[in-house]
């Protein structure tokens, strides 16, 4: 492929000639969806979609953040209660009401335009995560169009739409997808200003744009997850201004007005929550939730170094060319634009590093400036040409290794092995093999595509096929499918021994969660009741059905595996003897 048009530097964009001999349909496609921005849009919708919807609507829900943001939202429906947080009786006071809000506008839709049992719908609760996914690609190119070429910020944008890690945030009804939305926006809004500046740009009246973007997205973000947001940008912020020994660009925010602002879209909800709750909400939030993963929260604690090395995974396809366009972003770091992006990768990502609870989805807001510093070095031909080289075979190892662990799994779990999968797996292997064997300076723009085909046949093949088939990991859709299935109407169940989240959403809120003594007792109430008992608490269960002169059956048992507490489980669900 050859270079027709001069390199841009990062925070001077321009736009490319025509490219002679396009020489692949791949980059053919990218230089007809080049031509406008609305067929680049387009184009990065369908790219979401294809890389997002497999295995959304039939993936069972999730333990256990999912089950459990999925189950508060429902009850914020089912009472018609929108400023309070719970699950069951207890306060989840975890994460501010945004995206419960979000989620229940979109379970309220599906309702009334008639779609039968959308209260528990999981793919109706994940349409929020699937909205900000796919918003977050479409503000990446709008973001790296103030770095790069039109050209390069669709290339940036797939980066970050066929990366694992986002692939994963875009099934799951949570908030990291939507706070990735928010960042991206604030950041978007925030460089344009910032190279504005840097470019000695002083216009008579500067433009609202940015500023309104800006300090919505931070007002939307507080509200989604609090003052993370806050710390995304506020490092930034800090950093430019150590190194460029100035912060009067900010004033180009129109700060005063734009806090303001903010404080109207979130203090409402805040007031709401403080007046129904006092100081509970900030104290579990704040203390309970942010302040605690300083420690190891929840058995998710790990030495530093650890994001780092999930990144080759979470990041692929781009991570091969991140590394090797890490280098020549370090030497670009006096450049204006990628010391913004430096800027914003950099501070975040050591305090991430060095805070002690560690889960994937917490550098996902970082993931756009890795994106378009990797594009950024693409463009300019400056790639490693070094040992980093060699981290293109990556681009086949990694859906070689997938696809061969989802077998494997598969067929341990349900002796099956999901032959449906395997054209996927092979076009995810052929076009990962392409994308390695194709891999030079002039061809590295190639290779990315076809390691972004490659991603796409290996979501169809594990998201869309191989998942939903592994029954056992989801035990509580199998649960409630059997009550379903029940003769009596209105059945009421009791679990003891297996409380997970999902099994509340999937069986409704009434359930109770008990030992094997309370799941006796409760089937002796009445009738159309169901225990559903673990066999762990079968004996306690017994023990008290035999006390208490209750007479039982077996309804059925449910064989399969918790993935929160990684075991095997056996749950029989026992009814009364008058219960058909």
């Amino acid at each position: 492929m050859v270079e027709t048009y001069a390199r841009p530097r990062f925070g001077e964009p321009r736009q490319p000639k025509n490219r002679a001999n396009p020489g692949s349909g791949l980059i053919g496609a990218i230089e007809f969806v080049t031509i406008s921005h609305i067929r680049t849009a387009t184009f990065l919708v369908l790219c979401g979609l294809v890389l997002f919807l497999p295995g959304f609507f039939n993936i069972p829900p999730i333990d256990r953040d999912e089950a459990r943001f999925a189950q508060a939202t429902k009850q914020m429906v089912e009472t018609g209660d929108f400023v309070d947080i719970r699950f069951q009786d207890e306060v989840r006071y975890k994460k501010p009401v945004g995206i419960y809000w979000l989620q229940a506008a979109a379970v309220e839709t599906a309702s009334a335009i008639g779609l039968p049992r959308a209260q528990v719908r999981i793919w109706l609760y994940r349409i929020p995560s699937l909205v900000g996914a796919i918003g977050a690609v479409l503000l990446t190119y709008w973001t790296a169009l103030a770095f790069v070429t039109r050209r390069g910020a669709i290339l940036a944008a797939l980066i970050l739409c066929s990366s694992v890690l986002l692939g994963a945030e875009a099934r799951l009804a949570k908030t990291d997808a939507m706070l990735l939305l928010t960042v991206v926006a604030a950041m978007g809004a925030l460089a344009r200003v910032y190279l504005s500046w840097q470019r000695g740009e002083d216009p008579i009246r500067p433009p609202w744009s940015c500023p309104a973007i800006f300090w919505t997205a931070l007002a939307a973000g507080i509200l989604l997850k609090g003052p993370l947001i806050l710390m995304f940008v506020g490092l930034t912020i800090v950093t430019l201004a150590i190194v460029d020994r100035s912060a009067g660009w900010l004033w180009r925010l129109r700060p005063v007005s734009g806090v303001i602002w903010m404080m109207l879209l979130v203090l409402p909800w805040f007031i709401a929550i403080f007046w129904r709750a006092g100081e509970t909400f900030f104290t579990d939030s704040i203390g309970g939730d942010m302040l605690s993963k300083m420690g190891a929260q929840e058995s998710h604690g790990a030495p530093p170094g650890v994001y780092l090395l999930l990144f080759w995974v979470t990041f692929w396809p781009g991570a091969p060319l991140a590394g090797m366009a890490a280098p020549a972003a370090w030497r670009a770091r006096r450049e204006p634009g990628a010391q913004f992006l430096l800027a914003w990768l950099i501070p975040s990502w050591i305090v991430f590093e060095a805070v002690l609870t560690k889960l994937p989805h917490y550098v996902l807001p970082l993931y756009p400036a890795i994106a378009i510093l990797t594009i950024g070095a693409l463009e300019r031909r400056v790639l490693s040409r070094s040992w980093l080289r060699r981290g293109a075979a990556w681009w086949f190892l990694i859906p070689a290794v997938a696809s061969v662990i989802a077998v494997v799994v598969a067929i341990m779990l349900t002796r099956q092995p999901v032959f449906l999968a395997w054209p996927f797996v092979a076009g995810a292997l052929i076009f990962g093999l392409f994308a390695w064997w194709l891999y030079d300076d002039n061809r590295a723009e190639l290779s990315l595509l076809n390691a972004v085909v490659a991603a796409m046949f290996l979501a169809t093949s594990v998201y869309g096929l191989v998942v939903p088939a592994l029954t056992p990991l989801f035990p509580s859709a199998e649960i409630a499918r059997a009550l379903r299935n029940v003769v009596c109407v209105g059945p009421k169940a009791a679990a003891a021994g297996f409380h997970e989240p999902s099994l509340v959403f999937m069986t409704g809120t009434s359930t109770l969660l008990t030992d094997g003594s309370g799941a006796a007792d409760f089937l002796r109430q009445g009738s159309c009741r169901f225990a559903l008992v673990e066999q762990r608490s079968e004996r306690g269960f017994a023990q008290r059905a035999e006390a208490i002169g209750l007479r039982y059956n077996v309804a059925k048992r449910i064989e399969g595996y918790n993935i929160s507490q990684g075991r095997a489980i056996s749950v029989a669900i026992f009814r009364s003897e008058d219960t058909e």
